[in-house]
């Protein structure tokens, strides 16, 4: 029998936002481990995973670096290197994220992503090939070694602050707000019919319980709110499939490579927005050279506020289904309370049944369909504002490999801080801290942003800070600025 027929693995390339790490899990991780150990040639051939230290072999950096395509990745982590290309596609994060890193020093980005390191060393464990030679450094050459030993210790700092504890009661809060909103709609609803005033009210309620959902489900896709993982897991599909109707996996495929590469093209999904944009310094001018013109981009920061309502009832949905398609979700996979983890259609199912219960006796089927449409078109103006600020003005490049905090860094902003502002973008404003530390808690970040700037200061890096109408103003600045190149290289003879 075939090792994926006895782990009953699909080849699907995402598994769930916080995977479910049970015995039968874990043989089967380790299983894949030791099948990929054997097609790296680097440890004996009935793949065992207790190695003693003397016989790891000792690689250099030049010897690691070659290993950076989708058949044959390694990985350093603190120095270790990892065979990881036969576990690539039952990464819980989807294959891109490793091989994204594939050939590259992972040791930040690891420690960044993973909230139970306890348990990702089940998975490490057996990946295990050798170590850096003595003589090489524990980074790429090129990398600021300083910068990356302060980083370090910044993290060190602030987990001795018990800054990655969350408070079970914020985001009950934010969970309490959100069902309340659900609530109230319905005894709107029920009181005072569905007439036309009404029905605009109850819109504008359901778009910010929508839009706080969002946030929640952020938080719970990226951090252990509960200690118990199957909790999380629960947690993030209640919210992101039922009160939104989109799949989780869709979202933990390419939510996790925006955040190892945020803003490199075409590594970061988030700025692979053609054929309707063109982003960064680079891409325009490609597109441009090639005589590309699926729309007149030199006017895509004029037609981006008429398409940011469809973004995500239309693009962000399509892509939701394929994803769903792609994967079979059509049936259960763990239906016991060990797991809790029904397939992404029934959650999103789960969705309309509640809207057809809830608004089909006022509204009928088209109307049900046509509120939740309208609804999605709102919440797409506020969740694309509010993500793409901290990200389109900022610097779009190919990769160039730079070490996390640079990376993050010259990616992202963050924007003031008020009540308002928190509330607003749930805590996204402090986008700079949330992506050096997505695991943490996001009722801490205000706390550690001195100690980020700190930082940024001393080695030379732009901590960026702007006022909200500034940071929307400026996507539609950057927006120009990358079509006038286009128009550039395009009419250029």
């Amino acid at each position: 029998m075939k090792l994926k027929e006895k782990c009953g693995v699909t080849g699907s390339l995402v598994g769930s936002s916080q995977p479910h790490l049970g015995e039968e899990h874990q043989a089967c991780g380790k299983a894949v481990a030791s099948a990929g150990a054997e097609v790296s040639g680097k440890q004996e051939a009935n793949g065992k995973q207790e190695v003693p230290r003397k016989s790891l072999n000792t690689y250099i950096w030049q010897e690691i670096q070659r290993h950076n395509q989708l058949a044959d990745q390694w990985l350093v982590i603190n120095r270790k290197v990892y065979d990881v290309t036969g576990w690539a596609y039952r990464h819980p994060g989807g294959r891109p994220v490793l091989t994204h890193y594939a050939g590259e020093d992972a040791t930040d980005v690891f420690r960044a992503v993973h909230p139970e390191l306890d348990v990702v060393q089940l998975y490490l464990k057996p990946l295990l090939i050798g170590e850096l030679a003595p003589g090489e450094p524990s980074q790429e050459r090129h990398k600021n070694s300083q910068l990356v030993k302060d980083f370090q210790e910044l993290r060190k700092t602030v987990e001795a602050m018990k800054m990655f504890d969350a408070n079970l009661g914020f985001f009950f809060l934010h969970l309490a707000q959100i069902l309340i909103l659900e609530v109230l709609v319905w005894l709107i609803l029920c009181q005072f019919g569905s007439g036309w005033c009404v029905t605009m009210f109850i819109t504008f309620l359901l778009t910010i319980s929508r839009a706080q959902s969002g946030f929640l489900q952020h938080d719970a896709g990226h951090l252990s709110i509960f200690k118990k993982s199957k909790w999380n897991h629960l947690l993030h599909k209640f919210l992101m499939c039922h009160l939104k109707g989109l799949s989780g996996n869709w979202w933990n495929y390419g939510h996790f490579q925006h955040h190892v590469k945020p803003n490199i093209y075409p590594k970061d999904p988030d700025v692979k927005l053609g054929p309707l944009f063109v982003l960064g310094d680079l891409q325009p001018v490609e597109y441009g050279k090639k005589k590309i013109k699926y729309i007149d981009y030199e006017k895509q920061h004029l037609y981006f506020v008429g398409v940011l309502p469809f973004y995500v009832p239309t693009y962000i949905s399509l892509k939701s289904l394929r994803m769903m398609y792609l994967r079979k979700d059509w049936v259960v996979r763990h239906l016991t309370f060990k797991y809790f983890s029904l397939q992404d259609i029934a959650w999103v199912s789960s969705f309309y049944i509640r809207h057809f219960i809830t608004f089909g006796p006022f509204y009928g089927i088209f109307g049900t369909l046509l509120l939740i449409y309208f609804v999605m078109c709102l919440e797409s103006l506020w969740m694309t504002y509010i993500t793409q600020m901290s990200h389109i003005p900022m610097q779009i490049s190919m990769e160039e490999n730079w070490d996390w905090l640079s990376t993050q860094i010259l990616a992202t902003c963050n924007v003031e801080q008020s009540f308002f502002n928190d509330w607003f973008t749930g805590h996204l404003n402090f986008q700079i801290e949330h992506h050096l530390f997505p695991t943490m808690p996001r009722h801490n970040y205000h706390k550690v942003a001195p100690l980020v700037r700190s930082l940024c200061a001393k080695h030379g890096l732009q901590y960026v800070n702007k006022p909200m109408l500034t940071a929307f103003g400026d996507i539609v600045r950057a927006l120009k600025k990358y079509g006038a190149l286009w128009k550039e290289a395009y009419y250029e003879t």
